[in-house]
């Protein structure tokens, strides 16, 4: 009877490992969408680098869909056996990606002679960091596929055209800015900044929120706003 007992210990303690990653994969209360203009990042003191396809377009990108909870806080690296990356997965992904989703970070010169970004390593990184903590909702191919499909859906920089803000390096309002795009959108949007190299501010990050059942198109208002971080008028860099 004690061998019996004390075999059980292990299957229960594997039983409540198992719902312990469920839980963690299922356990927030919505996503941030955030898009990048990549002027913002190849302007700064560490520049930026292309992907071997080349300049992408002069657009806003995807930097990622990120799960986050109510009061700012949000999970990451929901990792397990089930949901590792599987880069055959992005096959059918990888053309729309390279265009809308597009890395800028330069690999580091330790590891590699390439002066090429990574799209492979920066899809990784965000289905391992912000993609697995809600695989319980999306699995990677539908992760991507929906993130994709909501950049598709608003057109940020059209947005901004139509109204007169427009990246050729003058200063434009913030204020403005989010008007504009909560008029086009019927939501409010969280407005990011950085600095380039001479220290401006300038528009890095356009953030919208959508519900955590990943409805198509299901953009809501945010719950909570990310922090400000951006004086009253920023520069809108040329790409």
């Amino acid at each position: 009877m004690k061998m019996a007992n004390s075999s059980i210990i292990p299957i229960k303690f594997l039983i409540l490992v198992a719902l312990a990653n469920i839980c963690v994969s299922q356990d927030f209360d919505f996503f941030y969408f955030v898009q990048q203009w990549p002027g913002s990042s190849c302007d700064t003191k560490q520049g930026c680098c292309f992907p071997q396809t080349g300049k992408p377009a002069s657009n806003f990108t995807v930097h990622g869909l990120w799960p986050n909870f109510n009061n700012g806080s949000f999970p990451s690296n929901c990792k397990s056996v089930e949901n590792s990356f599987d880069e055959s997965k992005m096959s059918d992904i990888v053309p729309r990606a390279e265009t809308s989703w597009a890395a800028f970070s330069c690999p580091s010169k330790k590891k590699t002679n390439s002066t090429n970004s990574d799209n492979m390593k920066l899809w990784k990184h965000e289905w391992d960091k912000h993609g697995t903590c809600s695989h319980s909702v999306l699995h990677q191919h539908a992760y991507f596929d929906f993130t994709l499909n909501l950049k598709d859906h608003i057109d940020l920089l059209q947005i901004l055209l139509n109204n007169g803000i427009k990246p050729d390096g003058k200063n434009y309002s913030v204020e403005k800015i989010r008007q504009v795009i909560k008029e086009a959108t019927g939501f409010e949007a969280g407005i990011r900044c950085n600095t380039d190299a001479s220290g401006n501010s300038q528009l890095n990050e356009i953030v919208l929120c959508v519900d955590k059942s990943a409805a198509s198109r299901s953009f809501i208002e945010c719950p909570i706003l990310p922090d400000a971080n951006c004086p009253d008028n920023v520069e809108f860099p040329i790409f």
